[in-house]
C-alpha cells in the first residue's frame, strides 16, 4: 500500500505510472470508464479489467495471455523497472485484482493507493478530467506467469485434500451457503465442499474502504482456520474480491497467495465440480 501524499510526490516527479483499475458489480450501477473521464489522478491511465482478459473464455475477466498482457502493459508506458500504482473508485476493491495481475505476470514493483480515489480527493489532492494523454510506450517488459500466484480447478482440488492448505471464499455468507441465487445464469448456488468463508468486506474499514490493521486481519484469518502456517487458496464469485484476501495475506507477509481465477463462475457450472450448501 502507498499513501496519497507519497503518490502525489511520485506524480509530481513522474516517478510512477498510475492506473485507474476501477471495476464495479452490476448492482453498483457505475460506469468505470465514464468515471475515469470525469475525474482521475493527474496523468493516470485506465486499466480495463474487462478487456485486459481472455475475452474468448466463457467465464468473465479471466487472465489474459502473456502476450496480451505484455502488449497492454507496454502500451500504458510501463517498462520492466517502472513503479506502478493502482487505485479504484471505491477505496479498495478492484485495484486488488489489478495488483494481483501484475504479480501473476512477474511485475513486482506495484502498489495500491490507500483509500483509492475517494481517499485522494478527501486528502485535498486535485484531479483531472477529459481524455487522458498517452504515455510513451514501453519496450522491455515481458510478462511471465508466476504459477504460485495462480490457481485453477486442479490446484483447488489438490488444496482441499491437503491438511496444510485452506480454500477461502470471499463471497457473502448468503451466497456461500446457497441462500440466494447466483447472479450469472447457469451457475449453481452454494460453495466448494471443504472451503471456508471469509467475506471480503470483513477485511475493510468504511468510507473509503481500506485494509484493517494487521492484528485485526490476523484474527479474521485465524477465525476461519487460516492461521499463519497454512497455505491459502482464495476464491470468490469471478476472481475479483478473492484478490482482496490475497492482498491482505500479502500485507501480513504470507505471500505468494494463489487466487482461483475462474472462481465460482467456473466451479459452479462445471459438472465435475461438486457443490455444497446449495
Amino acid at each position: 500500500m502507498i499513501s496519497s501524499a507519497d503518490v502525489a510526490s511520485l506524480v509530481e516527479k513522474r516517478g510512477a505510472v498510475v492506473l485507474d483499475a476501477s471495476w464495479y458489480l452490476p448492482v453498483d450501477g457505475r460506469d468505470p470508464a465514464a468515471e475515469f473521464l470525469a475525474a482521475r489522478i493527474p496523468g493516470a491511465q485506465f486499466f480495463d479489467i474487462e478487456t485486459i482478459a481472455d475475452t474468448d473464455h466463457e467465464c468473465p475477466h479471466m487472465l489474459p495471455s502473456e502476450a496480451l498482457f505484455t502488449a497492454v502493459v507496454r502500451s500504458l508506458g510501463i517498462e520492466s523497472d517502472t513503479r506502478v500504482v493502482v487505485y479504484d473508485g471505491k477505496g479498495l476493491f478492484s485495484a486488488a485484482r489489478a495488483w494481483w495481475m501484475f504479480r501473476v505476470f512477474g511485475h513486482t514493483k506495484v502498489q495500491i493507493l490507500e483509500g483509492g480515489l475517494p481517499g485522494w480527493i478527501a486528502a485535498g489532492y486535485r484531479t483531472e478530467s477529459g481524455h487522458a494523454a498517452s504515455l510513451p510506450a514501453g519496450d522491455d517488459f515481458v510478462a511471465t506467469r508466476e504459477r504460485e500466484w495462480f490457481a485453477d480447478v486442479k490446484v483447488v482440488k489438490a488444496a482441499l485434500l491437503d491438511d496444510t492448505s485452506v480454500v477461502l471464499d470471499a463471497r457473502s455468507a448468503t451466497r456461500f451457503l446457497g441462500q440466494e441465487p447466483e447472479p450469472r445464469p447457469g451457475v449453481r448456488p452454494g460453495h466448494i465442499p471443504g472451503s471456508r468463508n471469509l467475506h471480503y468486506a470483513q477485511l475493510l474499514t468504511d468510507d473509503p474502504s481500506r485494509l484493517k490493521s494487521a492484528a485485526q486481519l490476523e484474527a479474521l484469518f485465524e477465525s476461519v482456520g487460516a492461521a499463519e502456517g497454512k497455505t491459502v487458496v482464495t476464491t470468490c464469485g469471478s476472481g475479483i474480491s478473492a484478490c482482496l484476501l490475497a492482498l491482505a495475506l500479502h500485507e501480513l507477509g504470507r505471500s505468494p497467495v494463489a487466487v482461483y481465477d475462474g472462481s465460482w463462475a467456473e466451479w459452479g457450472c462445471r459438472a465435475d465440480c461438486p457443490v455444497a450448501g446449495g
